[in-house]
């Protein structure tokens, strides 16, 4: 099993970024994947949930209409659109994938700065 996160890097505020997840060793179609990010002396938060059967999608009200949480089947593959970007969004973005069956798993996670 095996989570990959890409697309961060360095943005200006008010730009966009799309993170995604690639996954391996399952199918995202019987995970619920959620999106996290950690910042230094912060507590890591939950972002972005998607349900297993891609009905439900839930975020945190940090995101206020700025995050979309998607995914591709066919890719086995989880995104992340962010828009309008501040600089209190820096930190480091996780995905991960759980089940009822207590089965978690988290990628390494990719950074994302903004600052000009």
């Amino acid at each position: 099993v095996l989570l990959v996160e890409s697309g961060g890097g360095l943005v200006q505020p008010g730009g966009s970024l799309r993170l995604s997840c690639a996954a391996s060793g399952f199918s995202i179609s019987t995970y619920h994947m959620n999106w996290s990010r950690q910042s230094p002396g912060k507590e890591r938060e939950t972002l972005a949930t998607i349900s297993s059967d891609g009905t439900r999608r839930d975020y945190a009200p940090s995101t206020n209409g700025r995050f979309t949480i998607s995914r591709d089947i066919a890719k086995n593959t989880v995104y992340l659109q962010m828009n309008s970007l501040k600089p209190e969004d820096t930190a480091v973005y996780y995905c991960n994938a759980i089940n009822g069956l207590g089965h978690d798993y988290w990628g390494q996670g990719t950074q994302v700065t903004v600052s000009s």
